[in-house]
Protein backbone atom coordinates (compact mmCIF):
# COMPACT_ATOMS: atom_id res chain seq x y z
CA UNK A 1 0.00 0.00 0.00
CA UNK A 2 1.07 3.53 -0.81
CA UNK A 3 1.25 5.76 1.83
CA UNK A 4 0.48 9.88 0.90
CA UNK A 5 1.27 12.68 3.62
CA UNK A 6 -1.16 15.38 3.01
CA UNK A 7 -0.62 18.61 5.26
CA UNK A 8 -3.64 20.59 6.21
CA UNK A 9 -2.35 23.71 7.45
CA UNK A 10 0.82 22.47 9.23
CA UNK A 11 0.20 23.34 12.81
CA UNK A 12 -2.41 24.20 14.52
CA UNK A 13 -2.30 26.75 18.06
CA UNK A 14 -1.12 24.09 20.33
CA UNK A 15 1.70 23.67 18.35
CA UNK A 16 0.67 19.93 17.56
CA UNK A 17 1.36 18.33 14.16
CA UNK A 18 -2.23 18.34 11.76
CA UNK A 19 -1.07 16.14 8.57
CA UNK A 20 -3.38 13.87 7.26
CA UNK A 21 -2.04 9.87 6.05
CA UNK A 22 -4.16 9.11 3.01
CA UNK A 23 -3.60 5.91 2.05
CA UNK A 24 -4.16 5.12 -1.86
CA UNK A 25 -4.15 1.50 -3.36
CA UNK A 26 -2.96 1.22 -6.91
CA UNK A 27 -5.03 0.37 -9.45
CA UNK A 28 -4.75 -3.11 -10.72
CA UNK A 29 -6.06 -4.23 -14.32
CA UNK A 30 -7.87 -6.96 -14.71
CA UNK A 31 -6.30 -9.70 -16.85
CA UNK A 32 -7.45 -9.91 -20.26
CA UNK A 33 -9.98 -13.07 -21.04
CA UNK A 34 -10.07 -15.19 -23.61
CA UNK A 35 -12.73 -16.60 -25.56
CA UNK A 36 -12.35 -20.68 -25.96
CA UNK A 37 -13.99 -21.45 -29.74
CA UNK A 38 -14.83 -24.84 -30.90
CA UNK A 39 -14.64 -24.94 -34.76
CA UNK A 40 -16.75 -27.27 -36.84
CA UNK A 41 -15.69 -30.30 -39.69
CA UNK A 42 -17.05 -32.54 -41.16
CA UNK A 43 -15.73 -35.68 -39.96
CA UNK A 44 -15.99 -35.22 -35.61
CA UNK A 45 -19.43 -37.16 -34.45
CA UNK A 46 -22.02 -34.98 -33.26
CA UNK A 47 -21.98 -37.07 -29.91
CA UNK A 48 -18.35 -36.43 -29.53
CA UNK A 49 -19.21 -32.54 -29.42
CA UNK A 50 -21.41 -32.87 -26.97
CA UNK A 51 -19.59 -35.01 -24.95
CA UNK A 52 -16.26 -32.72 -25.15
CA UNK A 53 -18.50 -29.49 -23.95
CA UNK A 54 -20.11 -31.72 -20.88
CA UNK A 55 -16.72 -32.95 -19.77
CA UNK A 56 -14.75 -30.48 -20.01
CA UNK A 57 -16.83 -27.43 -19.52
CA UNK A 58 -19.12 -28.33 -17.34
CA UNK A 59 -22.40 -27.78 -19.60
CA UNK A 60 -25.47 -30.42 -19.00
CA UNK A 61 -26.63 -32.46 -21.86
CA UNK A 62 -29.31 -29.60 -23.20
CA UNK A 63 -26.61 -26.84 -23.03
CA UNK A 64 -23.86 -29.30 -24.40
CA UNK A 65 -26.62 -29.94 -27.32
CA UNK A 66 -27.40 -26.45 -28.56
CA UNK A 67 -23.74 -25.51 -28.73
CA UNK A 68 -22.54 -28.55 -30.77
CA UNK A 69 -25.50 -27.65 -33.48
CA UNK A 70 -24.36 -23.84 -33.11
CA UNK A 71 -21.10 -24.84 -34.01
CA UNK A 72 -22.50 -27.17 -36.83
CA UNK A 73 -24.69 -24.87 -38.22
CA UNK A 74 -22.89 -21.88 -38.16
CA UNK A 75 -19.14 -23.12 -37.71
CA UNK A 76 -17.94 -21.57 -34.70
CA UNK A 77 -19.11 -21.27 -31.40
CA UNK A 78 -17.83 -19.40 -28.09
CA UNK A 79 -17.74 -22.42 -25.41
CA UNK A 80 -16.52 -20.37 -22.65
CA UNK A 81 -14.44 -17.11 -21.81
CA UNK A 82 -11.56 -17.57 -19.35
CA UNK A 83 -8.28 -15.95 -18.00
CA UNK A 84 -5.48 -17.03 -20.37
CA UNK A 85 -3.69 -19.85 -18.28
CA UNK A 86 -7.28 -21.59 -18.11
CA UNK A 87 -8.10 -21.42 -21.65
CA UNK A 88 -4.67 -22.46 -22.80
CA UNK A 89 -4.95 -25.52 -20.78
CA UNK A 90 -9.21 -26.03 -22.05
CA UNK A 91 -7.63 -26.05 -25.57
CA UNK A 92 -4.65 -28.39 -24.86
CA UNK A 93 -6.95 -30.77 -23.20
CA UNK A 94 -9.94 -30.84 -25.59
CA UNK A 95 -7.00 -31.15 -28.56
CA UNK A 96 -5.29 -34.09 -27.02
CA UNK A 97 -8.72 -35.84 -26.49
CA UNK A 98 -9.56 -35.51 -29.95
CA UNK A 99 -6.38 -36.78 -30.94
CA UNK A 100 -6.71 -39.51 -28.67
CA UNK A 101 -9.89 -40.27 -30.04
CA UNK A 102 -8.79 -39.74 -34.30
CA UNK A 103 -11.00 -37.14 -34.79
CA UNK A 104 -10.19 -33.92 -36.34
CA UNK A 105 -12.12 -31.85 -33.91
CA UNK A 106 -10.37 -28.08 -33.29
CA UNK A 107 -10.73 -26.15 -30.63
CA UNK A 108 -8.54 -22.56 -30.40
CA UNK A 109 -8.50 -19.52 -28.41
CA UNK A 110 -8.40 -15.51 -29.43
CA UNK A 111 -8.71 -12.13 -26.88
CA UNK A 112 -11.61 -10.86 -25.99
Amino acid sequence: MIQHRVTMAGKNDDDQDTSVVVETRPKTKRPPLYKVLLLNDDYTPMEFVVAVLERFFGMSHAQAFDIMLTVHQKGVAVVGVFSHEIAETKVAQVMDFARQHQHPLQCTMEKE
